[in-house]
Parts: structure tokens; C-alpha cells; sequence
């Protein structure tokens, strides 16, 4: 059987389970980076809160999922806390991947939210807005916005991730392609169809990311072409 043959036949035998795997490959990722999101703007605010306690308690949590290889915490989460709570696989790898992402994203929005004049803050401030207020209608937007880049370099990193949940039989495209490599001794057309799975989720990742960007920035290049053609 020529190389071409072989990735025709896994295309043909497996292709319907992969796109099947592919569904559960793409909403554990959305859930887990769901899970990070909150994460991350929590313990965002920790860090910029000033409040000593809560910025120590930042930084340990963010000390030690960063030590932690990502693998032993979805066994410590599947397996190592079975004693006290039993999670099904979907749920301890999503949480597993959402606690891992949290502390890179708290560490994106901490640095995003910091970036943001302390000028606009001062003066949203004296002009009686609550501190909360000021988070949400003028901090946040623009710094979410300065995040996107970061953030879209996070999510597709958690996307690839989603491959380790496969060794506690999550049936996502990895765990799939374990499968059918060991049924047709074709490890490598298996892992380069597999491969192609990926690349091409994340191109559709990518793109979505990049159509969001344009649309944010829409506001500020109209400004600048107002701006221009007023001067000229």
C-alpha cells in the first residue's frame, strides 16, 4: 500500500470519528478557557489590588501551576483527589487545562490592565465614579483590547494542551489517534492526519482571532483617518 493509499484509507475508516473527536477536542478547550478567563481576571485583580494578602496569594497560586508540568495536574485532579470528589474525565481535564491557562492569562491581564494610564483612573475617579465602575467601563475595555494578541497566542496554547486530557480517556483527537494507530500499525500517516486536524483548527482560531482584532481596532483607525483628513 503507497503512502498516499494509507492516509486515504485512515481518511476513510477514521475521518467521521475524527470529526467527532474534533467536537470534543474544541469544547473542552472553550470550557477550560472559560474557566481560565475567570481565573485570570481574578487573580488579575489580586495583583493590582494593592491589598498585600491578596497579591501574595496571587503569586502563589501562580508560582505553582507554573512549576507544575500540566500532565500532573490532570492526573492529580482525575486520579489524586478521587478520595474526596470523583470528576468524570471531561470535567477534571477541563478544569485541569482552566487552572493551568489561568495563571498565563492572570499575567496577561495584569500586565494589560497596568499598561492603561493611571491618569484615566485618577480622573474617572474625581469625577465621583466608583472604583468598580471604572474597572469595568474604562480600565477593562481598553486593556482586554491591548490583551488580544497575548490572549490569542494563550488560547491556541490551549488548544494544543487539550491533547494531554487524552491519557484519562477524554475521546478527544489524540486519544482518538492512539486508537487507530494501534488498530492499523500506521503511526505515522495516523499522526500526520491528526496533525492536520490541528493545523487546521488552529488556522480557523487564528483567523476568528484576528477578525476580532480588526473589528476593535475599527474605532481607533477611523479616529486617525477623521483626524487626517481635517489636518490636510
Amino acid at each position: 500500500m503507497s503512502f498516499i493509499e494509507s492516509i486515504a484509507s485512515i481518511i476513510q475508516k477514521h475521518g467521521i470519528a475524527f470529526l467527532e473527536a474534533t467536537t470534543i477536542t474544541i469544547s473542552i478547550t472553550a470550557v477550560s478557557l472559560i474557566i481560565a478567563t475567570v481565573i485570570g481576571l481574578v487573580f488579575a485583580f489580586f495583583k493590582v489590588s494593592n491589598i498585600w494578602i491578596l497579591e501574595k496569594l496571587a503569586d502563589l497560586y501562580i508560582f505553582i501551576v507554573r512549576g507544575l508540568p500540566l500532565i500532573v495536574l490532570i492526573m492529580f485532579l482525575y486520579y489524586g483527589i478521587s478520595s474526596v470528589i470523583v470528576l468524570s474525565d471531561f470535567v477534571a481535564g477541563a478544569v485541569a487545562l482552566g487552572i493551568h491557562s489561568g495563571a498565563y492569562l492572570a499575567e496577561i491581564f495584569r500586565g494589560a490592565i497596568q499598561s492603561v494610564d493611571r491618569g484615566q483612573n485618577e480622573a474617572a475617579r474625581s469625577l465621583g465614579m466608583t472604583a468598580p465602575l471604572t474597572m469595568s467601563t474604562i480600565i477593562l475595555p481598553q486593556a482586554f483590547k491591548r490583551a488580544i494578541p497575548a490572549l490569542g497566542n494563550q488560547f491556541i496554547i490551549g488548544l494544543k494542551d487539550s491533547s494531554l486530557v487524552a491519557y484519562i480517556a477524554v475521546t478527544e483527537l489524540f486519544s482518538h489517534a492512539l486508537t487507530a494507530s494501534a488498530e492499523n500499525y500506521m503511526p505515522f500517516e495516523t499522526y500526520l492526519v491528526v496533525g492536520f486536524y490541528y493545523l487546521a483548527l488552529v488556522l480557523i482560531f487564528t483567523l476568528l482571532l484576528n477578525y476580532v482584532e480588526k473589528r476593535l481596532d475599527t474605532g481607533v483607525v477611523g479616529r486617525k483617518l477623521k483626524k487626517n483628513a481635517f489636518s490636510s
